[in-house]
């Protein structure tokens, strides 16, 4: 069987979770689906795996909720499933920041598209910011990129906090594995004053999908959250153990 991998993240509201959860673990299970599905007030974030027929009917009953009419997701293929089990859980956030006051949905930055990441990036005056943990950057990262040196994503404030006098009139251009942290880090940054904030739209994943490898700046793998790893430039299971 050939598994089909979809990603998706959504920032909007959904002010009672868990009214979903029964509903979306009923029908996940019945189309035979794997992977995690988180919940919160601010949104919806899911990496699962099944036969392609099968996810496209779950999106598009997800794609009947208010919010997520328009719900953008990234496809891969593979050739065994990269989760054992089905997970979907009710959280406080989707992604951990710790941050209430911060909401992606109405200050987040400007995303890039993966094509015009480059040029971005190649610009002297641009600070790169990667917004993963330092296990993550250390399996790959784009060239020149900073690495905060984070343990969790939560960590990530505090770091941002004491470089915000000399980084507040910066551009500055944050990616993270598939644009959920970067697009919540960048609202941070636009909430603590700073204007010329950028994100990678669809993050590493969908820039190593759609950028050529010979025009490639990623160096090394990509850490995924799921059995295979890291992934290649190429979106295959990685070296990297």
């Amino acid at each position: 069987m050939s598994w089909t991998i979809v990603t998706f993240y959504r920032f909007t509201r959904l002010p009672d979770p868990g009214q979903w959860q029964l509903a979306l673990q009923q029908l996940s299970q019945g189309l035979g689906l794997r992977g995690t599905v988180l919940l919160a007030p601010e949104g919806i974030n899911a990496t699962l795996a099944g036969d392609a027929l099968a996810l496209d009917t779950l999106i598009t009953w997800l794609q009947q909720w208010p919010g997520l009419e328009s719900l953008t997701v990234q496809r891969f293929q593979g050739s065994s499933p990269p989760f054992d089990r089905l997970k979907i859980k009710v959280k406080p956030e989707i992604v951990s920041l710790g941050q209430p006051q911060v909401d992606p949905g109405k200050g987040a930055g400007i995303p890039v598209a993966p094509a015009d990441w480059n040029r971005l990036i190649q610009d002297p005056e641009v600070l790169v910011l990667d917004t993963r943990n330092h296990f993550e950057v250390e399996m790959g990262s784009f060239a020149g990129a900073v690495n905060p040196q984070t343990r969790c994503f939560r960590e990530l404030p505090a770091y941002l906090e004491s470089h915000l006098a000399s980084w507040r009139n910066r551009p500055i251009a944050m990616f993270c594995t598939g644009g959920i942290r970067c697009e919540k880090a960048s609202a941070y940054l636009r909430h603590q004053g700073c204007q010329r904030v950028y994100q990678l739209q669809g993050g590493i994943l969908s820039y190593l999908r759609q950028v050529p490898s010979q025009h490639s700046l990623w160096q090394g793998e990509c850490f995924v959250f799921d059995q295979r790893v890291t992934v290649n430039h190429w979106l295959e299971p990685g070296q990297q153990l």
